[in-house]
């Protein structure tokens, strides 16, 4: 065997294994939650600006 192709085996099996773990549902959570906390840093960026302009 070449080394060229234990490593194509373990890059296959990797990849196998981590797609196997991962549902659909699990994929919708995450980008879910990634745009509430998109959502949620955005407007406290916006109303700490507004504070601070207040302030000044």
């Amino acid at each position: 065997m070449k080394i060229n192709d234990i490593r194509v085996g373990k890059l296959g099996g990797t990849l196998c294994s981590i797609y196997v773990s991962f549902s659909f549902g699990d994929l919708m959570q995450t980008a879910w939650m990634a745009v509430v906390g998109t959502l949620v840093s955005y407007v406290t960026s916006g109303l700490l600006g507004k504070i601070n302009s207040k302030m000044k």
